[in-house]
């Protein structure tokens, strides 16, 4: 019997230990956004404030070219995702329906381009935007975000593709579609929770890059919301209060996507690991 009741209260304890592990840093962001400065820098935390402001909110928002790393985020990261989706159709698509030579290399290939970090390529990349005379620019950000989340949308997409049963497919080509028509008509509708998945996970990754905007965009005008999140530093130190409501904007919009697609994602993801 004792056996039993521990067996059945250890996972739950386990699972409650690591969901406020999890749950308190972002709590702590959130109520430090909207706490008075005094009780930020006081030597007694204040776990749970009584008094709010919006004035820390207010300073965040209120900076230079706010509004310019707000539509360059959505702009760089929207594109990158969308690119990446088309891309990774065309590309998971022939590595979970066709057979050609070295397939298998290719496709260790891109675990190997996806295991990479891509941090140790700042520097290259730098160069080679610099020689292109694109520095300062959103083309290369768009560019190198697809590349970066491109090994991961077509891994995933392509266990999506082999898990859709072929014989729908020759189906629809018996009934006269070609195999475009076909992948349009029948598969692709059928990729729903992987495309959304996989833009999720995708959208996250873009929009969280710090690194590679820090050093090839010098000009407000040309960087993002990570760079405006890390900006606020004064000369009597960092405001915590300013930083924390900026992080808590920045965090608004993945914790939205989240929600609204976490039970399709997680779904989606189980599902495309199947099979492939």
């Amino acid at each position: 019997m004792k056996r039993t009741l521990f067996g059945r209260i250890w996972p739950n304890v386990t699972a409650a230990v690591l969901f406020v592990g999890c749950v308190f840093p972002v709590y702590w962001m959130f109520s430090t956004a909207f706490k008075p400065t005094g009780d930020i820098i006081s030597e007694n935390p204040v776990w749970f404030p009584t008094d709010f402001t919006f004035e820390h909110f207010r300073t965040a928002t209120g900076v230079d070219h706010f509004w310019t790393y707000v539509s360059n985020s959505l702009i760089v990261t929207s594109l990158a995702v969308v690119f990446s989706l088309i891309i990774a159709l065309a590309g998971s698509f022939a590595l979970a329906r066709m057979r050609f030579k070295g397939r298998r290399g290719f496709i260790v290939g891109f675990m190997l381009a996806q295991m990479a970090p891509w941090e140790v390529m700042v520097i290259a990349i730098y160069l080679i935007v610099r020689d292109a005379s694109l520095l300062n620019s959103l083309i290369p950000l768009t560019v190198f975000y697809m590349m970066m989340i491109l090994p991961f949308t077509i891994l995933t997409l392509r266990g999506f593709v082999a898990a859709v049963p072929r014989e729908l497919e020759e189906a629809a080509m018996v009934d006269g579609c070609t195999r475009v028509t076909a992948f349009r008509r029948v598969i692709l509708p059928l990729l729903a929770p992987g495309l959304m998945s996989t833009s999720m996970f995708g959208f996250i990754t873009a929009w969280n890059e710090f690194p590679l905007v820090l050093v090839i965009n010098k000009e407000a005008e040309s960087q993002t919301l990570p760079l405006w999140v890390s900006s606020f530093r004064t000369a009597f130190g960092d405001d915590w209060g300013a930083t924390m409501a900026a992080s808590s904007l920045f965090a608004v919009p993945i914790l939205i996507l989240f929600v609204y697609l976490q039970r399709k994602a997680v779904n989606g993801l189980t599902d495309g690991a199947v099979k492939g």
